[in-house]
């Protein structure tokens, strides 16, 4: 598998875009040096490659010089001469911004930081709507920000024998991939299934020791020393699915309860955030049965 960027330099003023290209494929010979043969080609230039066979790579190049449509084909010619599992191509500057819908509960603290990172555009996705099992009152923070924004709310109580999962899938229809931004609802299989692109879900690092209700004071309890949080995607076995990003942070008994909770959600706040970002920009490679590559 690679990850490669490139960018071309011409006698005139151009404009240079980034492309990124992931390229799975058996290990043979010659495999990066026909990539970087077709990328030169073209008047590109390999900013940086990833191998790991998988390998990633991204370049820059100019789309006057190799347009949009012609990227693709070249690297389709390529996954067909390497009998490659997968050949992906992203132009950020180019290509429409990934469709998502974020799902959460009454927590609001990693949804409340999604929404402003991407009023701030360091959230590289376009957001179709919010659903959530809680219901929020129209003068809350969260709704006007929506309402300003022009996101949807759609807010679908669930009961122990009804998920609103048919509901949930047609409002989810047209997403490139769902974030679950501490949605305390799991998941079906035959939801998975029929859903059947990717899940971002976000969870506190004290599982499994301390399970249930008030998890957090149940570690500040127990003294522990290091408190983290876990972005995984989303499989039929409960937070077990293959993991994205962990972040770590240092507590101790100077911490109250208060500051505890504090650095907990700060914690899951950048690792959800950061795991998005890596998806969008292609770095996050599954490997193995359980397992992921992030370059």
């Amino acid at each position: 598998m690679a990850r490669r960027a490139i960018s071309t330099i011409t006698g005139g003023a151009t404009r240079s875009v980034l492309g990124i290209h992931v390229f799975h494929c058996p290990d043979v010979v010659g495999i990066v040096a026909k990539l970087s043969e077709c990328i030169a080609s073209r008047g590109g230039n390999i900013r940086s490659v990833d191998v790991f066979v998988p390998e990633n790579s991204e370049f820059v190049f100019d789309p006057t010089h190799w347009p949009r449509d012609v990227v693709d084909n070249d690297f389709i010619k390529l996954s067909k001469l390497f009998s490659a599992e997968k050949s992906i191509v992203r132009v950020p500057d180019l290509d429409p911004k990934y469709k998502i819908v974020i799902l959460a509960s009454k927590q609001e603290h990693c949804l409340v930081d999604l929404l402003y990172k991407w009023q701030e555009g360091r959230l590289p996705v376009d957001i179709s709507c919010v659903i959530s099992n809680h219901q929020r009152a129209p003068n809350t923070h969260v709704i006007r920000f929506l309402e300003r924004h022009g996101i949807p709310y759609h807010y679908l109580p669930t009961s122990v024998g009804n998920k609103r999962e048919a509901e949930i899938l047609e409002l989810v229809e047209d997403t490139d991939f769902l974030v679950l931004a501490r949605y305390m609802q799991i998941l079906s299989g035959r939801f998975l299934e029929s859903y059947g692109k990717d899940i971002i879900n976000i969870h506190h690092g004290l599982l499994p020791s301390f399970k249930g209700g008030s998890p957090s004071k149940q570690a500040f309890d127990a003294g522990v020393k290091l408190i983290g949080a876990t972005s995984h995607f989303v499989t039929q076995e409960l937070d077990a699915g293959p993991i994205i990003e962990q972040m770590v942070e240092r507590v101790s008994h100077r911490d109250t309860l208060q500051s505890f909770v504090q650095k907990s959600e700060n914690l899951e706040k950048q690792c959800l955030l950061q795991s998005i970002k890596s998806y969008c920009e292609l770095r996050v490679l599954p490997y193995q049965e359980n397992k992921t590559l992030v370059f």
